[in-house]
């Protein structure tokens, strides 16, 4: 019997407003005339990308303002100034920020030699043109990305120019608007600075890896490869999202856009088999939030994280490989214990697409996946890497007529790759801003100070204010925004305390992104609730209990450097073993069932062994293993009616 896919849609996980809130895209409303424009500029940014991935990218200062300038008229194209506006054609206001983003894009580069060169000595023309690209980029960023990050930048405006009024520690001289324009607009050290120049080079070259290979029809092979794999066993719909989830970690890393894409499969068949929609939603939510932990892309910020570390991208991307299977294995076994608590079973074969036949239609697309990560071990630069692999996306899409691209479908995936790329943009320049003023004042220098007191130089209490920090300011803002603040702020506290350099900027990054399920604001989960139609309150706090792991990991790569791949091999085994045997344990606590229901102090004991086995250390390691295994022989051999009453 053919398989039978599974229900076709078109897998664009990289729809635009996928990092946060935003006012809304909707290119589809722009009609006639400005469609073209979008589809013009966004084609064009998308080839000057490539061909500086391919060929060699520009003086910084050019790369940098062409991709930006670019970005900013997508992002007043694109983005309407409010959400329930609608439009056909952009606004005369619209058309006003499109000419000033081209105004201030275009004098930075064609007179950026001479801009550097009076660098502290700006002239007045430089300070009216940096007003206007401040300007530009906070509202770029209020409609692409969502008005947290935009006021959060203006904060840090005002923090430089009013510190003689900060209170305690946080004041200094103050800065004058001149000064500050002259930091942000006409040097490499604001809105130009790392973290737009990670975007302009890596991050949308991988952005047009992701399109290319959605075009092909990847996304739809991933679903339905998951689905083939896992689909008739317990709970086989919940355990595909997982899976599913995972791979499409590999191509987006954004945690939304994830839910959007494989929750519009996933949640109603997950439905369908049992599983609450409260439940089904926040499954979606935790599997999808592990796309930005996973490798090769990581959310964007990997790439960042190379520049503000110094540490090979390849080095960051393998450390971080044990810790997101880590995570993958959790949500697994959650899901499991869930279906097994409830009885559920897996979806009937028929309705299910097959191994073979899905990997006949599909499995030629895991080669440019595989080849890209293989010259990104082989220490090709990531831009030259993630370049050959979109071009052999194309070649070998004419291998089956099922991926086969028409040049049509390959101009709409360097507009799709495009306009998908605004918002981390917009996220980049304003997290530019941010770090510019941190440089600017001195506030990192602060801030750690402030941190080390507040903790008493003790390392585990410093952590934990680090992911109290990181927590809150993933709620309102991307992952990859929050990180280059905390990257800012926070690492190089953790650093001074001892934590090795690419734990503690891991542990930042980690806690960034499991804001998404962290209640109150858990934009992940009120994704799959409006999906699954369940309670938003309700999907967050569920989602929340499914990823508990998530909170513990980032401790774990702390204390456990073997779990970042350093050290023998031996000791990287050892550890991801009693890794694995602590996620066991303590997932089977939290859902109450190892063998069969357990009571209370069942699950106390079992949250606690996979506590000691998930932290390193012999003692702790043998005492975990002596619950875990105590736990397992008593519900193995005492029968079910001796046991105490089942919680």
């Amino acid at each position: 019997m053919e398989a039978t896919s599974l229900p076709s849609r078109e897998a664009d996980q990289f729809a635009p407003n996928s990092e946060g809130e935003g006012t809304g895209a909707d290119p589809s409303s722009l009609s006639g005339f400005w469609r073209w424009v979008v589809l013009v500029v966004g084609v064009s940014v998308s080839l000057f990308q490539l061909y500086t991935g391919g060929f060699g990218i520009f003086s910084s200062m050019t790369q940098r303002s062409v991709h930006w300038t670019f970005m900013s008229v997508l992002a007043f194209l694109l983005y309407r100034s409010r959400k329930k506006s609608e439009r056909k054609t952009p606004t005369i206001m619209d058309v006003i920020l499109i000419a000033l983003a081209l105004a201030t894009g275009l004098y930075i580069l064609f007179n950026w030699e001479a801009v550097i060169e009076r660098t502290g000595m700006p002239i007045e023309r430089d300070i009216y043109f940096g007003v206007l690209m401040v300007v530009v980029v906070l509202e770029a960023t209020r409609r692409a990305v969502g008005s947290a990050l935009a006021y959060t930048a203006v904060a840090f405006l005002l923090y430089a120019y009013f510190g003689p009024w900060m209170p305690g520690i946080f004041a200094h001289k103050g800065y004058s608007v001149e000064r500050i324009i002259s930091v942000m607009y006409t040097s490499t050290e604001g809105i130009f600075g790392i973290p737009i120049a990670v975007s302009s080079t890596y991050i949308v070259l991988f952005v047009l890896f992701g399109a290319f290979l959605s075009k092909c029809g990847g996304g739809r092979f991933f679903i339905d490869f998951a689905f083939s794999l896992t689909g008739r066993a317990r709970g086989g719909p919940a355990k595909a999202a997982v899976i599913s989830s995972a791979f499409m970690g590999t191509m987006s890393g954004a945690a939304v856009a994830n839910v959007v894409t494989t929750g519009t499969f996933t949640i109603p068949l997950m439905k369908k088999s049992g599983y609450p929609a409260t439940v089904a939603g926040a499954i979606e939510a935790v599997a999808s939030t592990g796309g930005q932990i996973m490798p090769p892309i990581m959310g964007a910020a990997a790439f960042i994280m190379a520049e503000f570390t110094e540490i090979p991208y390849i080095t960051i991307a393998t450390a971080a490989l044990i810790p997101a299977l880590l995570y993958f294995f959790a949500i697994y076994l959650m899901v499991d214990s869930q279906a097994r608590k409830q009885g559920l079973k897996g979806l009937p074969r028929e309705e299910l697409p097959r191994v073979g036949a899905t990997l006949a239609w599909g499995g030629h697309l895991f080669v440019p996946l595989i080849v890209l990560i293989v010259m990104l071990v082989w220490a090709y630069s990531p831009m030259k890497s993630v370049f050959w692999g979109i071009v052999l996306i194309v070649v070998m899409g004419m291998v089956r007529k099922t991926t086969r691209v028409s040049p049509w479908k390959l101009i709409e995936a360097l507009e799709y790759g495009a306009r998908n790329a605004v918002t981390i943009a917009a996220a980049c320049a304003s997290a530019g801003i941010i770090v510019g003023v941190i440089a600017l004042t001195g506030l990192g220098l602060k801030f750690s100070d402030s941190l080390v007191s507040l903790s008493g130089g003790n390392i585990f209490f410093a952590l934990f204010f680090s992911m109290i920090a990181s927590l809150i300011l993933g709620c309102g803002m991307p992952t990859t925004a929050a990180y280059v603040v905390l990257a800012s702020l926070a690492a190089p506290v953790l650093i001074r305390l001892g934590v090795p350099v690419l734990a503690a900027h891991l542990f930042i990054f980690y806690f960034g992104c499991v804001s998404t399920i962290t209640p109150p604001v858990a934009l992940s989960s009120y994704a799959g609730a409006g999906l699954a139609g369940a309670d938003a309150t309700k999907v967050g706090n569920t989602a929340f209990k499914f990823g508990l792991v998530a909170y513990i990991v980032p401790y774990m790569v702390v204390y456990g450097p073997s779990l970042l791949m350093q050290g023998g091999p031996v000791k990287i085994l050892t550890s991801v073993a009693t890794a694995c045997l602590g996620v066991i344990a303590f997932t089977a606590g939290l859902q109450g069932y190892l063998r069969r229901a357990c009571s209370w102090w069942e699950r106390l004991l079992l949250v606690a062994a996979g506590l000691c086995l998930l932290f390193p250390g012999l003692r702790t390691d043998l005492g975990g293993v002596l619950m875990l295994l105590g736990i397992w022989g008593y519900q193995r051999f005492i029968p079910r009616g001796a046991s105490v009453h089942s919680a």
